[in-house]
């Protein structure tokens, strides 16, 4: 199957509301030619330099969104074009995203991460964490970021009893925020393996990569 195939496959799949990050990390700017010819214009990256280089190279109506850990010294590399930072994780990073939109007199997009795996290794902040960010006085003064909604990754498993269950937990703690919140509307869930089933869980955002590009 081409890289065309499999973006009409997935798309076909997905409802309406639902949009599809290509997650295009690692590989070469032909590949992303190719979905973008094919009518993709979201990408997703992890790695800041590597996106800089593609944003560079590729045409410029592409929407780029940073998906992978962020390291707060180099916001400053993608702060004029970044479409969406997914993967906020701490008020830190936030201060500094703002600090770099600010420079640029833009105002940037982000997620703030919610940990819902079971494993350590995952990133994220605790529901407790982000309710006390989106509701304290010092991030009411971060005029440059708009927070449009969270972002989580489930646990590693082939149990997927547990990653519904971790994707449902999300859900009913963003439909709740967002009672509070008219400007969230996006809950970026679901990957490769697991997409069908978190936009069954009221997933708004996929971060698709081997199922459009192949294996790496």
């Amino acid at each position: 199957m081409s890289i065309l195939d499999n973006l009409n496959h997935i798309k076909e799949q997905l409802p309406e509301h639902v949009t599809l990050v290509a997650v295009s990390k690692t590989k070469p700017v032909q590949a992303i030619l190719e979905a973008y010819n094919a009518g993709q214009i979201i990408f997703g990256e992890n790695k800041i330099q590597e996106m800089v280089t593609k944003y560079n190279e590729l045409p410029k109506d592409i929407k780029w969104h940073m998906i992978g850990h962020l390291q707060r010294n180099k916001v400053k590399y993608m702060a004029h074009f970044v479409d969406l930072i997914h993967g906020v994780d701490s008020f830190k990073t936030l201060k500094e995203i703002n600090k770099q939109a600010t420079k640029q007199e833009r105002v940037i997009n982000c997620l703030l991460q919610a940990k819902i795996a079971k494993e350590d290794t995952k990133f994220g902040l605790s529901f407790t964490d982000i309710e006390k960010i989106l509701t304290s006085d010092e991030f009411k003064e971060l005029e440059n970021i708009s927070i449009v909604g969270l972002m989580g990754m489930s646990s590693f498993t082939d149990d997927m009893r547990q990653v519904k269950d971790e994707f449902n937990r999300l859900t009913s703690f963003f439909n709740g925020l967002k009672t509070q919140n008219s400007r969230l509307n996006t809950l970026s869930i679901g990957m490769s393996g697991d997409y069908t089933l978190a936009v069954e869980c009221g997933s708004t955002m996929v971060r698709i990569g081997s199922a459009i590009f192949g294996r790496r």
